[in-house]
């Protein structure tokens, strides 16, 4: 199979950047675009990748290191950049050194402060192309039944505080300062326990990758 290269993959007639920022800026959520930490990085992603800057994918990899939303409680990941832990690439070891220990099947596209994790379905769950959230309350894969396309204006517009309902706690929004890039809260007792919840535990900073284990370990 033919490798595209950057110059390829860049599409100046169909960019889907325009789109992309259109739906962040008439969404309700609060986001913040993150640079990409160089120009090299940003063809490195969309090279590794192989996807075009026609489809939301290859255009947040291409145009940013990564989009946070909600005060920094979901972090979209794109080439890598300041404030963001790793790369679409290095999250799915498409590069050297990887961030993690890439899932088969699975392209991971997001990670959030409770320690979820988004990933695309590239055959994990039979190629669906929808968007799975590991649930740290089920330890488990579920479907958000959205292509990449759909969780995007979900991010945007969805009602977060919904889904994040009895993962988050009164006054979540000043607790975020206290994580650094690359770190999200562990519970005590943990999310999947009876007497875990937003509210009821304790919650201090980890290493996502000390999060992401929990995935691992279950594979």
């Amino acid at each position: 199979m033919h490798t595209l290269t950057v110059d390829e993959l860049v599409d100046q007639d169909n960019h889907a950047w325009e789109e992309v920022r259109n739906i962040l800026q008439e969404g309700n959520n609060p986001f913040r675009i993150v640079p990409a930490e160089s120009e090299s990085a940003r063809g490195d992603s969309l090279y590794r990748l192989q996807v075009s800057t026609k489809s939301y994918l290859g255009t947040v990899a291409y145009e940013t290191g990564g989009i946070i939303f909600d005060h920094g409680w979901i972090t979209l990941l794109g080439a890598g950049g300041p404030e963001i832990y790793g790369s679409l690439a290095s999250w799915n070891g498409l590069q050297e050194p990887a961030s993690v220990s890439a899932l088969g099947g699975m392209l991971i596209v997001a990670y959030d402060a409770a320690g979820g994790f988004f990933g695309l379905d590239t055959g994990k769950f039979g190629r669906s192309g929808h968007i799975y959230y590991f649930a740290p309350d089920a330890l488990e894969w579920e479907s958000t039944e959205l292509a990449y396309s759909g969780f995007l204006s979900w991010l945007a517009e969805g009602d977060l505080g919904l889904f994040y309902q009895t993962f988050r706690w009164n006054g979540w929004q000043s607790d975020m300062e206290q994580l650094q890039p690359g770190e999200v809260f562990a519970y005590y007792p943990p999310l999947w326990t009876q007497e875990g919840g937003g509210e009821t535990s304790h919650k201090s900073p980890i290493a996502i990758t000390e999060a992401w284990q929990a995935v691992t370990d279950r594979e």
